[in-house]
């Protein structure tokens, strides 16, 4: 399989700040943001891989670095940044700009991973990425470790899961919680 450029994954979305997108301190909800992100890097997966179906493997860490206020237009950037055999790894840059003072500014980074599937909702195998531009090379090659990472943190989430309840708390011990139906 050819490797394909990162640019060929590239997506921008820039959209204004809406009233409805404010939290109280009159900033960007960070819901708001994450579900732009998750929609930027969906596309840029399936853009990436040409398949019909990319499903959100993890989102590796979303770092909000400052607030995205009503005045600012927000610019999500994606692109795949590393591959693995059928997972994807997209990076994406959130831009804030001041709408009346032009001043832009780096307001979030996140990492998402992706797999591509198929008709049977079985993973398929995914292009490698060509990185070309100085940040694309510096995202490529510290990619591996962060699979790695990523590797590890999903083994300790397993075991987590496997030693914490599915227990309602309504559902505990009378004797705990008071009796129930009074």
């Amino acid at each position: 399989m050819e490797k394909k450029p990162a640019r060929f994954s590239r997506i921008v979305n820039t959209s204004q700040v809406l009233i409805g997108d404010l939290n109280n301190y009159n900033t960007l909800f960070g819901g708001v943001l994450m579900k732009k992100l998750d929609d930027s890097a969906t596309l840029s997966a399936r853009r990436h891989s040409r398949a019909k179906e990319c499903v959100t493997a993890s989102t590796d860490s979303i770092d909000f670095l400052c607030a995205i206020d009503q005045s600012d237009s927000v610019c999500v950037e994606s692109f795949v940044s590393y591959t693995g055999k059928s997972s994807m790894e997209i990076f994406c840059k959130v831009i804030a700009e001041n709408m009346i003072s032009g001043e832009r500014r780096i307001a979030a980074t996140a990492f998402l991973t992706f797999v591509a599937l198929d008709e049977n909702k079985k993973p398929i195998e995914v292009p490698e990425v060509l990185p070309e531009t100085e940040e694309e090379q510096i995202l490529y090659e510290s990619g591996h470790e962060r699979a790695e990472r990523r590797k590890e943190r999903k083994k300790k989430s397993k075991e987590l899961a496997e030693s914490i309840t599915l227990k309602k708390p309504w559902d505990q011990d009378p004797s705990i919680t008071g009796t129930l139906n009074r």
